[in-house]
């Protein structure tokens, strides 16, 4: 029974594969490929490699940072070609921004080979496109599928999680054969459900029934004007009136001023534009919909997990605010794979936490403070405002 269950966890041991991992240390740019697509333009921006502004061990913590301020930043590394047919997926990678990004992306792209990575950009087809998106106030971690030839959005955002300047976060989604999904950002689980439930991967299942009609007589309005409110008699609308108290100055001049007339004054017995009463309507019927039936078009698909090929990951971005860094990415099938690549972001991200502590702390200390007796002459000039507010 023992050598049985070892021979079962050497099986398991070996079935487990990495498909792609990366920390740009050396020859990272022998693995990667820079895309050429927006450089006729001359909106190409660069990438270069950096720890950042802080970090545990400079040349251990280097990552690939987006150079510039609004630019395009196009590049990927190819792997040999894997389905995810019945096995989990992880895709993890750690994000940092130097600065806010005011607009864009610090996402990555997985998907099938491509034949030539300098092309690649926004056309590429993709499987999976995961991470962070914000421009202004509108703000997601963004999770979209492809499925016959269709990239789908979930259905309600993922929270955006990428704040704090200067500190690193961890991405990790993992598809399951089951066609479930889990995201964790920074080892905390933000969202776990049904690809088929929260994706509008597959057409509905039911549809409204074309050839059904609303009746004629159907009454779809809640509310109606109540046939005895009548406005009252003495109802005065007239906003403005003639001012019958003003008399024509002993001055003017019908020839030269020309006609004198009365000027408009506020009307004192203005009550407002008059609205009939409503009520309730006796007849209403409710909101008229039409009946379901099948969809003709509805076909069920229990893999929709499943990719043929994945055979490249890159960053297709466009930033106003360039400085992402992008590090410990790791593609495979294998949680406790994915979990050590998370302990070094773990490592980093205590490092970065006290470093920003540290100099919120002393920006803190370092700002100018008022003088004293400052503060006792503001509160002396609100009071002073406030007793002539009063007064008038």
């Amino acid at each position: 029974m023992r050598r049985s269950l070892a021979c079962l966890g050497s099986l398991t041991l070996a079935s487990s594969k990495v498909y792609f991992s990366e920390t740009f240390n050396e020859g990272w740019k022998d693995r990667w490929a820079t895309s050429a697509w927006k450089e006729s333009e001359g909106t190409a921006g660069k990438w270069v490699t950096t720890a950042g502004k802080w970090f545990s061990d400079e040349k251990e913590d280097i990552g690939l940072q987006t150079g510039e301020d609004s630019r395009f930043f196009g590049i990927s590394a190819s792997f040999d070609s894997f389905s995810n047919e019945g096995k989990d997926l992880y895709i993890q990678y750690q994000a940092k921004y130097e600065k806010d990004v005011e607009c864009g992306g610090g996402y990555v792209k997985v998907g099938p080979k491509m034949s030539d990575p300098t092309t690649f950009g926004d056309p590429t087809p993709y499987n999976i496109m995961f991470g962070p998106d914000k421009c202004g106030s509108s703000k997601r971690t963004h999770l979209i599928f492809s499925y016959k030839g269709k990239n789908v959005l979930k259905k309600v955002d993922l929270p955006y999680k990428q704040d704090g300047e200067g500190t690193s976060h961890l991405y990790r989604v993992v598809v399951k054969p089951d066609n479930t999904v889990r995201v964790d950002i920074d080892d905390e689980k933000v969202y776990e459900g049904n690809m088929k439930e929260d994706w509008e991967l597959l057409a509905p299942k039911e549809i409204s029934d074309p050839s059904d009609k609303k009746p004629s007589d159907w009454v779809d309005d809640s509310m109606m004007d109540d046939p005895e409110s009548k406005k009252p008699a003495d109802w005065v609308e007239e906003k403005r009136m003639v001012d019958t108290t003003a008399k024509k100055p002993d001055d003017w001049d019908d020839e030269e001023d020309g006609e004198w007339e009365a000027p408009m004054i506020d009307n004192p017995e203005y009550k407002g534009e008059w609205h009939v009463k409503r009520i309730a309507n006796p007849a209403y019927k409710g909101l008229w919909e039409a009946k379901k039936i099948p969809n003709p078009e509805y076909v069920d698909d229990d893999a929709v997990y499943k990719f043929a090929d994945f055979g490249f990951i890159g960053f297709d971005l466009w930033q106003v605010k360039g400085g992402t860094i992008f590090d410990n990415v790791i593609i495979t099938d294998d949680k406790a794979e994915a979990d050590s690549f998370a302990k070094k972001w773990k490592a980093i991200s205590e490092v970065e936490k006290k470093s920003k502590a540290e100099e919120d702390a002393k920006k803190a200390a370092e700002a100018p403070k008022p003088e004293a007796g400052e503060d006792e002459d503001d509160d002396d000039e609100d009071e002073e405002d406030n007793k002539d507010s009063e007064e008038m």
